[in-house]
């Protein structure tokens, strides 16, 4: 096994998503693709106010996901986020209901992270500065 940044290979945002893509982490070939969606669902959480200040962007397998957000409840909801917009751009479903029902869960999980607010899904920067 490979390891990340002394972490599990799933530590890895583009090898966590490669994998539930059922893509083999050794696997390069899509690396650029699966890279260029990641960057393009980090750019669309920053707008909806999630992550940190300054955005955030991959280049390769060494990025975390706790480099880009520790709060492990706002994690959870953006690694599932993040799989099914990946999905969507990289391996559309070809089935209409499954991609109106994918299509769906990616408009709940806006909703909830835009509603849950701002700040709750900032990094806990905001908590260790008080």
């Amino acid at each position: 096994m490979i390891l990340v940044h002394g972490g599990d290979i799933l530590d890895s945002i583009l090898n966590s998503i490669k994998n539930q893509l059922n893509i083999n982490v050794d696997e390069t070939g899509f690396d650029d693709e699966l890279i260029l969606h990641i960057n393009s669902v980090f750019s669309t959480l920053y707008q909806i106010g999630v992550g940190p200040d300054n955005g955030y962007s991959i280049s390769d397998s060494s990025s975390i996901w706790t480099d880009y957000l520790t709060n492990e409840v706002a994690l959870e909801m953006v690694k599932s986020y993040m799989y099914l917009k990946v999905k969507s751009m990289f391996d559309p479903p070809t089935n209409s209901s499954y991609l109106s029902a994918m299509n769906e869960m990616i408009k709940e999980y806006e909703w909830r992270m835009s509603v849950f607010g701002h700040a709750n899904l900032k990094d806990d920067e905001n908590e260790e500065s008080s």
